[in-house]
């Protein structure tokens, strides 16, 4: 029997994870610190056609592209002569279980079944793991979803209840567990003894079912307005929302700029038990958003194959008041009911799109579904009972696991820009392990892609981290 031990588990953590994907990372490997990339990504062996013929046998995509023409007409309220873009959604909450993550899901449950799993394992508090408890309804797969839920007290959020009651409603046996290292111990410890798949939100598989839904954005703006969207903006928290729908953009021959959104959750720590039951979003802020971009390989995976970096030409943060106010908004104004935190990139996209010209398409490339845990009051009535001060007035004096501050007019949402040669420095640092040097050609290229900059670029960059560094 092998041991069980903490850390015995953890030690093999790499050979579990080779066993549990199917894939042997090591063949992308490459010296020193760099890997490739693009031969990760297409080690699935199927193209764009193929994608989208796996997300139809799933029922899952070909989402609507609605036009939100009342929000469009308050944004242009606030905007310039002549800007004001006309604001669309991709309301992924039609697809089965209720979010894009059923892409992600579909691809990598088709994985597991052709390569012979009897089930699927996924760690997530989120959306996830709903979507792969739906696939895995459909592909008649065993599904076990490991949910992060409760503080040491064993207080649950009403966003993860919600989502944990709906993994259940689709088969899958839900394991709940307290905010810790214990999670991931659990998680490999199941893969071990059940020998199922890991569904992973990072593997190739799991990025390459997102392209179909940037690959539909670039065809339906087409089909229905004649021209590709002028801006697209997604939702970062992991990155593989952002890394997944630029690439089926470009798929598509799309070079829309892809801007980043994250609510700003500045000052809390996404792995603190005393933290855990202070914030209001589980996913789509920048406890999440901010490392996994300046360094994606903390994920479960040797490899992750979210890489967000590599494709946002912005990033901007909103604020949990002003993701709030503009869920109201949807529902009151366009009738459509969504989920908070599938909001986060309308809430950015009401301020960009007043950057724009009137005849500019803003694509807000997702939604998600809301139920009674998900919905804004009860999260709003959770932080109360949290001690957290719900106000109203301005959303930038916001006290993230303090304050939630709701505008007092919608003038007031106001999309802040992200200093992205910050995060590329970030990036070089973590790729170091702040041992910065300057790489040899091959490096550099590498780096280059991986931080969205030309080599010279990326050259001076580094040359100007060593300066600073005497």
């Amino acid at each position: 029997m092998s041991d069980v031990s903490y850390q015995a588990v953890m030690g093999r953590k790499n050979q579990i994870m080779k066993a549990a994907v199917g894939l042997d990372y090591a063949q992308f490997e490459r010296e020193g610190i760099a890997f490739d990339y693009e031969s990760m990504m297409a080690s699935s062996n199927l193209n764009i056609g193929d994608v989208m013929d796996v997300m139809a046998s799933f029922n899952v995509g070909n989402t609507p592209l609605a036009e939100l023409k009342n929000i469009t007409a308050l944004a242009r309220r606030y905007a310039k002569s002549g800007f004001g873009a006309r604001i669309m959604v991709k309301d992924e909450a039609c697809n089965p279980s209720g979010s894009f993550k059923a892409r992600r899901a579909a691809l990598s449950v088709h994985i597991a079944k052709k390569l012979g799993y009897k089930g699927v394992i996924t760690a997530t508090s989120g959306n996830y793991g709903a979507a792969v408890a739906s696939c895995c309804a459909k592909a008649g797969l065993k599904c076990i979803v490991v949910q992060e839920c409760f503080d040491s007290g064993g207080k649950g959020q009403p966003e993860i209840i919600e989502k944990a009651r709906k993994c259940e409603a689709l088969g899958a046996e839900v394991i709940q567990l307290s905010v810790g290292p214990e999670l991931f111990y659990v998680f490999l410890r199941l893969l071990e003894q059940t020998g199922y798949f890991n569904a992973s939100l990072y593997t190739p598989f799991a990025i390459q079912g997102v392209e179909s839904l940037g690959y539909e954005i670039a065809l339906q703006c087409r089909a229905q307005f004649g021209k590709d969207p002028d801006m697209v903006v997604a939702t970062n928290a992991g990155g593989g929302n952002l890394t997944g729908t630029a690439r089926g953009l470009l798929q598509a021959g799309c070079k829309a700029p892809v801007v980043a959104a994250s609510v700003d959750l500045k000052g809390l720590h996404m792995a603190s038990d005393t933290q855990f039951n202070r914030k209001s979003f589980t996913t789509g802020h920048t406890g999440f958003g901010m490392p996994f971009t300046t360094w994606p390989d903390r994920s479960d995976v040797p490899r992750s194959a979210a890489r967000p970096l590599r494709y946002m030409q912005r990033y901007v943060t909103v604020t949990q008041g002003e993701v709030f106010y503009t869920t109201e908004m949807l529902a009151v104004l366009e009738g459509m009911e969504r989920g908070p935190a599938g909001n986060t990139s309308l809430t950015a996209a009401f301020s960009l799109a007043q950057e724009l010209p009137e005849d500019a398409i803003l694509v807000v490339q997702e939604t998600e579904y809301t139920g009674a845990g998900k919905h804004q009051n009860a999260q709003l009535a959770f932080a109360r009972e949290n001690g957290i001060e719900i106000k109203i007035g301005d959303p930038r004096v916001q006290t993230p696991g303090q304050t939630i501050v709701l505008p007092k007019d919608p003038k007031q949402i106001k999309a802040v820009e992200v200093d992205i040669n910050r995060l590329r420095r970030s990036f070089i640092n973590n790729a170091f392990v702040k041992d910065v040097r300057l790489p040899d050609e091959a490096t550099l290229a590498y780096l280059a892609a991986e931080i969205n900059l030309p080599v010279e670029g990326t050259r001076a960059l580094i040359e100007n981290m060593l300066e600073e560094s005497k």
